[in-house]
Order: C-alpha cells, then sequence, then structure tokens
C-alpha cells in the first residue's frame, strides 16, 4: 500500500505565520504563530514562587507572563520511576505524560510530599512551559527540562532511554539504545524521536552534543539572571515545523518568502542537511494558502455544521468545559433499514470527527452522540472505527466505550488554544452565549419593571429608552399590553429608539 504523500505550506507574514500540513492534498493540521503571541510551549523561564497551596498541592510562579505559571508537586519533584519501554513522541516538548513514565515513588497525589516542605514563597525556580494559558488559566509549568532536537529529546532531569513506539523493528531499537547510552552524558537520558530510524552514531552524537551545549548555555543564563525571565525561548513556528514535522513521508516543504526561505534552508544546513534539497520557494500569481486550496478549508473549520458526502452532518459546539459532536442524517434517509442508514452515517461521521478534532486541534474532555444503534455489534463496529482512526492522530487520546445512548466520552490532550479560539473571539453583543433573548421575552421585561415602578410613576409622563428593533415590537404587536398598564396605573409611556441600546437593555425614566 502506497503511503500518503505529504506537503508543509508555510505563509510567513510580518505579522503572522501559518504553516499547514496536507497528506494527499487533503488539509489535515494548521499551526498559527501571531505577532508577540508566539507559543510559549518550551520556552525556559527563571520564575519566582508567589504563592504556595498546600490545599492544591501547588504552586503559583510569577514567570513574566499576565497570569502566573501553574506548578504542580508532581512537576516539581524528581521520584524514582518506571517506564514504559515504549515511548510516544509529538511535536510539543517530551513531558512525563507524553513518554510513558509512571511515577513508582508517587503513585497518586497524596503520597507526593507537601508542597510547603519543597518550595517555599520567593524562591527562585527554572522552569519551562509544559501547556500554554488557555482560556483564564495560566501556563502549567514544569522543573523536567527537556530539550527536543531533531533525532533526540534530552532529558536533563532523568538518564531514562526511551524510544519512539513508531520505531518497531527490534533489532533496531536495540541499535539506538545502545548508541544513545554511550553518547548521553552522566546523570541524563534522551528520547529517541522517529526521525532517529536508521540514522548512524555520528548524526545522533552530533545532536546529543547540540542539546548538551544548549542545556550548558541556559545553565550559564539561568544563573546570571534576575526573576522573572526569559531564558530560552523555543524556535519559531516555521523552524520547529522542521524540526518536528518533517519526515520521510515529507516530499517537500514550500515557503511563501525568500527571506523566510533563506532562514529555513540555513538551519536545515546546521542541523538537516539531508532535506535542503525539499525545500521550496514558492512562486506564484495567488497567494500560496489559496493556491493550494487551504484558506478556504481554514474557513470551514470555524462552522459548527460540516456536511458529510451522504448528506448527513455532525455538529460542533466547543464550550468552556468540554466539546460536543453531534451526528444526525440530515438529508441522508437510507435504502434499507434503519439500522442500516444509522451504522452508515456513523462510520462516516468517525472520520470526519477526528479529521476535525486534528483540523481545528480540539482537545479536553469530547463527548460524541453517535445516532442510536440498537445492535451491539454496530456500536463495537463503529468503536472499532473510531478507535483505529485515532491513531492517526499525534495527539495523545483516551477513550471509552460507546454506551446504550450512543454516547462516547473521550479526552484528547490540549497544549495549545484551538483553532476556534485561536482564530475568534466571544461576541460583544452576545459575551459568546450565542443566543439572546427574544424581543417578545424583553418586552415583557420592560411591562415588569414599569409595574414594579407603579407607584413612583402612577400620573407621570414616562420615557422608555430602547433598541429600534424593540421600538418596533411595542409599536406593534405588544402595543395592546402596554396601553393596558398604562390605563390600570395611569401613566403615559413615550418610546424612544437609539442604536445605542444593546437589544436587551433598556432604561426607564420619569418625564
Amino acid at each position: 500500500m502506497q503511503k500518503a504523500s505529504k506537503l508543509i505550506v508555510v505563509n510567513a507574514a510580518p505579522y503572522e505565520t501559518r504553516v499547514a500540513t496536507l497528506e494527499s492534498g487533503i488539509l489535515v493540521e494548521l499551526l498559527i504563530e501571531r505577532g508577540e503571541d508566539r507559543n510559549s510551549v518550551g520556552n525556559i523561564y527563571n520564575g519566582k514562587v508567589i504563592r504556595v497551596l498546600p490545599g492544591m498541592q501547588a504552586a503559583f510562579v510569577d514567570i513574566g507572563m499576565d497570569k502566573a505559571g501553574f506548578l504542580f508537586a508532581g512537576d516539581f519533584v524528581t521520584p524514582q520511576l518506571e517506564f514504559d519501554t515504549d515511548a510516544s513522541e509529538e511535536s510539543d516538548p517530551v513531558l512525563p505524560e507524553d513518554i510513558g513514565i509512571r511515577p513508582a515513588r508517587y503513585p497518586q497525589e497524596h503520597f507526593l510530599p507537601p508542597i510547603e516542605g519543597l518550595i517555599r514563597e520567593g524562591q527562585h525556580l527554572l522552569v519551562q512551559v509544559a501547556k500554554e494559558p488557555l482560556g483564564t488559566k495560566g501556563a502549567r509549568i514544569t522543573s523536567h527540562i527537556t530539550l527536543p532536537g531533531r533525532h533526540l529529546v534530552l532529558l536533563t532531569w532523568s538518564a531514562h532511554i526511551g524510544i519512539s513506539r513508531r520505531i518497531e523493528d527490534p533489532e533496531e531499537r536495540d541499535r539506538l539504545t545502545k548508541i544513545v547510552e554511550t553518547i548521553r552524558p552522566e546523570g541524563m537520558g534522551a528520547i529517541v524521536r522517529t526521525a532517529a530510524e536508521g540514522r548512524s552514531e555520528t548524526e545522533l552524537k552530533a545532536d546529543m552534543d547540540y542539546l548538551v551545549r544548549l542545556w550548558e548555555t541556559i545553565r550559564r543564563r539561568s544563573e546570571a539572571s534576575t526573576a522573572p525571565s526569559l531564558i530560552h525561548r523555543e524556535l519559531s513556528l516555521s523552524l520547529r515545523s522542521v524540526r518536528d514535522l518533517f519526515s520521510s513521508e515529507t516530499d517537500r516543504i514550500v515557503v511563501d518568502t525568500e527571506e523566510e526561505h533563506n532562514r529555513i534552508r540555513t538551519f536545515a544546513s546546521q542541523f538537516f542537511p539531508r532535506i535542503q534539497d525539499r525545500i521550496e520557494l514558492f512562486i506564484g500569481p495567488e497567494p500560496i494558502f489559496d493556491h493550494y486550496g487551504i484558506e478556504i478549508e481554514v474557513t470551514r473549520a470555524l462552522d459548527k455544521k460540516v456536511w458529510l458526502k451522504s448528506g448527513g452532518y455532525i455538529v460542533i459546539e466547543q464550550t468552556e468545559a468540554l466539546t460536543v459532536v453531534d451526528v444526525n442524517t440530515g438529508k441522508y434517509v437510507g435504502r434499507s433499514s434503519l439500522e442500516d442508514t444509522t451504522v452508515k452515517i456513523n462510520l462516516e461521521a468517525v472520520k470526519e470527527i477526528v479529521y476535525q478534532l486534528r483540523l481545528r486541534n480540539i482537545g479536553g474532555i469530547i463527548i460524541i452522540d453517535f445516532i442510536d444503534m440498537k445492535s451491539e455489534e454496530n456500536r463495537e463496529k463503529v468503536y472499532n472505527a473510531l478507535v483505529d482512526a485515532l491513531r492517526a492522530d499525534r495527539s495523545k487520546t483516551t477513550i471509552c466505550k460507546i454506551s446504550e445512548l450512543g454516547l462516547v466520552e473521550m479526552t484528547r490532550k490540549r497544549v495549545r488554544e484551538s483553532l476556534g479560539r485561536s482564530l475568534s473571539e466571544g461576541c460583544p453583543y452576545c459575551s459568546g452565549e450565542g443566543v439572546l433573548k427574544s424581543k417578545k421575552t424583553i418586552c415583557y421585561e420592560v411591562f415588569r419593571s414599569l409595574e414594579r415602578q407603579a407607584l413612583m410613576l402612577s400620573g407621570k409622563q414616562v420615557s422608555l429608552y430602547v433598541h429600534p428593533a424593540l421600538a418596533e415590537e411595542l409599536f406593534g404587536e405588544e402595543r395592546r399590553f402596554l396601553e393596558i398598564l398604562e390605563q390600570r396605573y395611569g401613566m403615559k409611556v413615550n418610546i424612544s429608539a437609539s442604536e445605542k441600546f444593546h437589544i436587551e437593555q433598556y432604561r426607564i425614566e420619569p418625564s
């Protein structure tokens, strides 16, 4: 079976850098970095502890961001560890939960030493951002510093050697383990990345030497700096993409500006000379994202409703707590039984849901509401299809069986904001609710407010200031109820319309 072709497209502008990954011409991942809002994951800071929370086994650390970083006791303690033989790998810094490490000495939170005995307020700590700030939360930070290279990830806090689970050949895994064992510094370890497969000892040693030099530089900067301060910034998005996304399946990288093209080639010549010939400068009459059909896909990725080829559709609702995906039959009526129709739609939805989760970078708790299936065999069939589809996802996922109600509970590791949150903001008109009170509901709120103030307003002229749409409703269908109130309480209500008023806003004043 022929492997899918892979293309990395870089759109570099002074104000924003976008990197798209296409597999067989289909957009599967989009990463965005805007001006000063560069991704902070992987950055290393000299931080200052500003508050210790014994009840949460955590501390807040000032690292110079708008919000203090959150440090859990388990991310500070260097425990005695048991290691899984397989190590997973992601493009983000390789942290304990990424590489299959299980704390042996402190398997549960209540076995961790009290955090107040580990750190104190005012103490300076060298920490790394594990998860960038999300919504109202500050960055998740760790003292377990990891430095990713092209072939290896240096573990500065452990002597463990792990191998990416994507390297399946036992002989190759054994060869790489022996090489790393001889080149690693004493007291440090490494994770061997997928890109290391087939690489020589000379190439791996060069990668290790670079990471060790980088670590020594970071330590010297830390000793000479005050807190809070940035000690080491992760690579820019375009350079990270070369380091982390480029693989043997990647046909080429296409860049739309000569300046960024030169930067990437210079970076590649120092660390990845084999891929230089596959870095191309895009020259064309139209923008690069338009040329590859990416721009329209980005727009679609912000829609709540996604249509399936059969005529069914899924609806994606993202909230602060979780994301809900609802599967619907839509226009598809099927050709045989209801159960067969349902299974067909659900199986088609599985592929689209996994694609959308990856493209939109949706993480956290995810609830999928499949169309109800009576047969246990069919529920198992859809569940297995979902598990298989998720194998292509680089982010760590956990998934529960389909319930009798057709619901699937799953989690997807969230390290950065979703695409929707990155490209949009809450509506200032509806405050992000997505709905507004109906005009009829607001009219009746006005009537009740007039009744509450009836004693004070009786026998007087009253000015009612409202939005024009509400004024139209009060002059029209609701006029008869307003007249009843005027007669009952002996008042005269004069309606004034103003565009300055929110549709749900109104003001009542005696004239």
